[in-house]
């Protein structure tokens, strides 16, 4: 069982979200949340999220990410440390990527390097 149940919406969309980002923000700094949170602005700064992330279509993060599970369905400049990350078909990651498990749909595009473990 991870971020994906091929059968249903991904386990992560049903999750309340507790911090949103709309499209068109920008935040210049760091971001820390406690639970999970939406993101579909722009963030310049390392971004901390306890339990989960979904990077929106037109979101982006220009700086490292850490969470438990996360979604990229925008695009990420940075290094993702990550219990669980799909990479969707929209989602465009450059960086280093440290998780226990990864997932690529077709169309999305990874450059770094990978280091799994459990």
């Amino acid at each position: 069982m991870g971020v994906l149940d091929k059968n249903s919406k991904p386990a992560i969309y049903r999750r309340p979200i507790t911090t949103l980002i709309s499209e068109g923000s920008v935040v210049d700094g760091s971001l820390h949340a406690k639970a999970f949170a939406r993101i579909d602005g722009h963030i310049k700064g390392n971004v901390e999220i306890a339990d989960g992330l979904i990077l929106g279509k037109h979101g982006s993060i220009d700086g490292h990410v850490k969470t438990k599970e996360m979604v990229v369905h925008g695009t990420v400049n940075g290094n993702i440390t990550v219990s669980v990350i799909e990479i969707a078909a929209t989602g465009k990651v450059t960086g280093d990527i440290t998780t226990g498990a990864l997932s690529v749909e077709t169309g999305g595009v990874y450059n770094g390097r990978l280091v799994m473990s459990k």
